[in-house]
Order: C-alpha cells, then sequence, then structure tokens
C-alpha cells in the first residue's frame, strides 16, 4: 500500500488500532514530548494531539515508531524494486533484444517514477496562504527543557543548485523558531542542502528554500535516506510512493512543491548571516551545543485548511529514527555491492548515533582486500563520517552486534588489523573529541579463520582500582570503577594490569556502569557516543615502517569525560505533570 498523503496514512492507522487520539489540552513545551518518549518506550501507537496550547493545528508523533508502522508506511514493494534493479543490472549485460525485454515489467515500473504538475485549484497545499508573521500559530514543540528553544522536527528542506534545478537535495536539517518570520538552519557537514548553500554563498546570493511538512511518508523516507549526492531524492520518494509525485507551482516561490503536503514554509537563506542555534537534545541522547548556523527568514507559508502538524521527539535510542534508518537500511542494501564492489552487506548503528559506528561484510579474496574497502567505505557520502568501522568475511547477521563483535574478536590480529586515522572528519552531533566536526576514526578488521578461543566467563579474579565486571559477549569485558574526572590515568592503569597478567581477554571496555552490558541498546549508546578512537583507545604498540603494530589487550575507555555535553533526562517537574495527567490523556 502507497500513501498519497498524511491523512490516508491517518486514517489506515485508525482502522488498525494503532492510533491514540488525544483531545485533552496538551502544552507542546516539555509535556507533549514525554507523553510521546512514555508511548514510544512501551512500543505504543501513534499520536494525534488535538488540542495543543497556544495552537490551532493538531500534532501528530510517533509515526513511525514500530517496525510494524514503518512496513505499513511504505509497504513491501520499493524494496522489491531495489532488488529488482540491482538484478537486472547483471541480466541485461551484455544489452540485448531479449534481455531488455525480459525486464520490461520493471522498465514499465521505471517510466512511472518521476513527478507531475498538477493544476493549483486541484492542489490542497494551496488552500490557506499566510504572510503576515507567517510562522506564528504554528505548534511551538519543545523536547528538552535545555533546549535552545521550540523546534520543527520533521522539516523536509528543499533546495535547488544555482547552476541547474534539476540538482536537488531533500534533506531532514532541525530548524529552530526564532520568532514569527525566523528559524535557523542546521545544515551539517556532508549534507546537500549545505553544499547547494555553498554555491549561493560563493556568489553572494540567498538561496531560495521551501520546506515541506507532511505529504506522502514517501518524503520522510527519501530525506533522511542516505542517497548518493546527485541522485535526487524527489525521484526516490516517487519511487516508494509507486507513482509520480504530484507537485504544483509555488505562486510566490521558484519551487514547485509537493501538492499533498500539509504545510509548506518559504523564504531565502542570506548568504554569510549566521546566528547561534541549540542546544538541542539530540539523537546521540545528549545535548548539542550552541554554535552558529544560517539563518532561513520566511516569506510566506502555505497549508491545507484542516492542516495536521507532524513531528517527532528525538533522544536516547530507541526513537522514530531508529525504526526508518532500519528500513531503509534494508532498502537500500541490495545496492551496496553496486557502489562498492567488495561489500556484501553494510549495516550502520542507530543505536549509537548511526555514524559512531558502522560494520561491514565484506570479500577477502587477496590479501588485505578487507582493508581496500574499509577505505572504499569511508570514501562514500555520509559514511564518511563513520568514527569506527568494523569489517569481516563471514555472512553473518550485522544487526547483532554480539555476533559480530565475536567474530572478529575471533580473527583479529593487533599487529596487523586496527588502523587508527586522527584528525578526521566528525559527525557534527558527536563531540568526544572536544572539537567541532573533527575527530578521529578506527578500523578493525575480523577476516579469515579463527586464530583464538574468546572467554565467556571472567575468572582472573580482582582487578585493583576495577569494582564492576561483566561479560558483554564471547572476548569482550567491561568494566568500571572511579569517573574519569576522579581517575583520568585508571585507562592507562587496566591496561597495565592486564598485559601484566596476561589477561585472555582481548577487549576490555571501561565504563562509568558495567550493568550496560546486557543489553545492546544500551551497550552501543553507551560506549560508542563516549570515546574518541585517537584519544581513548589505549594498547601496548610498536612502530615499525610507519606502522602500530598493536598487542593485546585492547582497552577502550568509553567513561563521560569532561567537556562532553549533558544526558538527557526529563525534568522532575515534568515527570510529575505527566503522572498526575496520564489517565486524562487516555481516558477516551
Amino acid at each position: 500500500m502507497s500513501f498519497q498523503n498524511l491523512r490516508e496514512f491517518v486514517e489506515v492507522l485508525k482502522k488498525e488500532n494503532d492510533l491514540l487520539v488525544i483531545d485533552a489540552q496538551v502544552d507542546p513545551y516539555l509535556e507533549l514530548a514525554e507523553i510521546h518518549r512514555r508511548v514510544i518506550e512501551e512500543e505504543g501507537p501513534a499520536l494525534l494531539f488535538t488540542n495543543v496550547k497556544g495552537s490551532p493545528f493538531p500534532v501528530l508523533t510517533n509515526m513511525f515508531g514500530t517496525s510494524r508502522r514503518v512496513d505499513l508506511a511504505f509497504g513491501t514493494r520499493p524494496e522489491e524494486i531495489m532488488k529488482q534493479i540491482v538484478g537486472a543490472a547483471d541480466r541485461i549485460m551484455p544489452p540485448t533484444p531479449k534481455a531488455i525485454w525480459g525486464e520490461k515489467k520493471l522498465i514499465w515500473d521505471m517510466m512511472k517514477v518521476g513527478m507531475k504538475e498538477v493544476p493549483s485549484g486541484t492542489a490542497p497545499i494551496l488552500q490557506v496562504l499566510k504572510r503576515q508573521n507567517p510562522l506564528a500559530g504554528l505548534p511551538r514543540v519543545t523536547s528538552w527543557q535545555e533546549d535552545g528553544g521550540p523546534f520543527i522536527t520533521l522539516p523536509l528542506v528543499y533546495t535547488e543548485s544555482l547552476k541547474s534545478r534539476k540538482a536537488h537535495n531533500l534533506g531532514m536539517y532541525r530548524m529552530q523558531i526564532f520568532d514569527d518570520s525566523t528559524t535557523g538552519m542546521h545544515w551539517q557537514i556532508h549534507k546537500g542542502g549545505g553544499f547547494h548553500y555553498h554555491e549561493a554563498e560563493q556568489k553572494n546570493e540567498a538561496l531560495p528554500v521551501s520546506v515541506f511538512l507532511g505529504g506522502p511518508p514517501a518524503l520522510i523516507a527519501s530525506a533522511i535516506a542516505p542517497l548518493p549526492e546527485h541522485l535526487p531524492e524527489l525521484l526516490m520518494a516517487s519511487l516508494i510512493l509507486g507513482g509520480k509525485l504530484p507537485v504544483v507551482s509555488d505562486p510566490h516561490s521558484k519551487h514547485r512543491i509537493p501538492a499533498e503536503a500539509e504545510f509548506v514554509i518559504s523564504g531565502q537563506v542570506p548568504p554569510h548571516l549566521r546566528r547561534p542555534e541549540g542546544p538541542f537534545g539530540d539523537h546521540f541522547g545528549y545535548y548539542s551545543l550552541i554554535h552558529d548556523f544560517p539563518v532561513f527568514n520566511v516569506n510566506h507559508v502555505w497549508h491545507r485548511k484542516d492542516a495536521i502538524y507532524p513531528a517527532t521527539i528525538v533522544g536516547k535510542p530507541r526513537q522514530e529514527d531508529y525504526y526508518l534508518g532500519e528500513y531503509l537500511q534494508r532498502l537500500l542494501a541490495p545496492a551496496f555491492p553496486m557502489v562498492m564492489p567488495g561489500v556484501h552487506e553494510l549495516w550502520a548503528y542507530a543505536e549509537a548515533g548511526v555514524h559512531a559506528l558502522a560494520a561491514a561484510v565484506v570479500r577477502e579474496s587477496y590479501s588485505r582486500e578487507a582493508l581496500s574497502t574499509a577505505f572504499s567505505i569511508l570514501g562514500q557520502g555520509q559514511l564518511t563520517l563513520t568514527k569506527f568501522l568494523m569489517l569481516t568475511d563471514q555472512p553473518i547477521d550485522l544487526s547483532r552486534f554480539d555476533v559480530l563483535l565475536e567474530t572478529v574478536l575471533e580473527r583479529f590480529q593487533p599487529q596487523t588489523d586496527l588502523f587508527v586515522f586522527d584528525e578526521t572528519s566528525h559527525d557534527t552531533l558527536d563531540y568526544t573529541s572536544g572539537k567541532f566536526n573533527h575527530g578521529s576514526k578506527a578500523v578493525m578488521l575480523g577476516v579469515g579463520k579463527p586464530v583464538r578461543e574468546l572467554p565467556s566467563r571472567y575468572e582472573e579474579g580482582v582487578i585493583e582500582e576495577i569494582t564492576i565486571a561483566q561479560v558483554y559477549c564471547r572476548g569482550c569485558l567491561v568494566v568500571s570503577g572511579a569517573s574519569y574526572e576522579a581517575e583520568p590515568q585508571l585507562a592507562e592503569r587496566l591496561l597495565t594490569r592486564l598485559s601484566e597478567r596476561g589477561t585472555e581477554w582481548p577487549l576490555v571496555i571501561l565504563v562509568d556502569d558495567a550493568n550496560v552490558a546486557h543489553g545492546q541498546t544500551s551497550f552501543l549508546w553507551t560506549v560508542f557516543t563516549r570515546f574518541n578512537p585517537a584519544d581513548d583507545i589505549y594498547a601496548n604498540a610498536e612502530i615499525r615502517r610507519h606502522h602500530f603494530g598493536y598487542k593485546l589487550p585492547i582497552v577502550i575507555d568509553a567513561r563521560m569525560k569532561p567537556g562532553y555535553p549533558a544526558e538527557l533526562f526529563t525534568r522532575e517537574d515534568i515527570t510529575k505533570l505527566v503522572d498526575s495527567r496520564w489517565n486524562e490523556y487516555f481516558k477516551s
């Protein structure tokens, strides 16, 4: 099933008994977000808030808060077509009339991909135009108490290259609402909209921007998909939609806009103008800090007469972005070998904030081919922001990180299979290096036949200064002791003690609370959002021919450190408020 607009999806959610309507008045400042967080934690239904304080518009959240709803939103057809496309690339080579005729169904499906312009009188998005204080009345959703203000959290930001209208970008970049006609524009490094803005700044021109809210769910998926730079997101949306995307010309801007959107916010981002944006409680589970970002001057807003305002709440995993990311990785997985021939499977872990950790099953048909493939992965689009990359040639389920880690540790040769690269790019939201947008990367290989037996139970006795030791998986021991502020050199002393006793554990991770070892989500979030490879990997090593040859054990210091942003917690009075009103929200 494909949905042409947001309300079609809402109606199906109602029929499926997977939507809760909350008629009680809810404050968009902190209260709405806390309700959402509790429901998504229980894998509960989507939420439609019909009485939002200060706004005439209902707010829809948690649309994609379970795998079931994501599958319902997009169906199986996009994955099937993607597999057909990849398969056809082999079947029609060399191209012959017979081979091409054999792909006639796929060719017919591809002819449906694109955009179709509809008359302005039939486009629901053009029903209401607001030019005076255009952002007034929009729900001012604020998720966390330290946020710099209300944010638009599901904006589909559309830009076009000044060189060619065909070179467009649709991305999801958070927007802090400053006033009734101005927002921030959080264009991070390696984002398509940021590239278009850079072009405009070089010409000293303002960049026209249209921000879509709502419309077909396919627009949301395509906006966050890690597509190659020159693959248009609107074509991806059309592919997911299963037909041409209806668009209409905006009479007051240069852009065509989705005819079935709920809102379109239109304006310009002037060159060379920056304004402090943030803090913001983000999907890493911490506050991203205040930084200067471009400013979006809003000229006008279009919306449906009965518009629904779509929003999401971000925070510690798992949130809606986790389930959407899971779907997109399944959707795009067949294409990875086409772009990177040595890659069989690729997985980025949303539990760690996506860019902090990725893994791949790769080909090792000759010695060190896996390392060449690692460089290829780190050179692809948003994958260049990957902080820790693990590779194996064994056919395993990468979504099971414990299986991956055991597979790698069984085969890992520390003298040749660990590489740390300093002075590289970092995700804008990753502060572990202490330097904005800069940090380090690590690559860890585990290919070939096993070279060691991994321990599964800790039986080596007390470790001085360590209070708790837990096993995450075979070969990986998680320990905790004093905080980093109290004992910053503890990881170095831990390495010395473990080396002297000849520990059989190849990987030991120092954290603030070793009990995070009991679950994949808590383990990945704690470990990989709290260390920078160049600073926090400890191992004895020898330098030979400009190469660091490491020795076991490897110790990673993943404790919270000074300068890291604060972890996200709900304010106590908001917790009590939602506790006291819980039955009122759901009385109907």
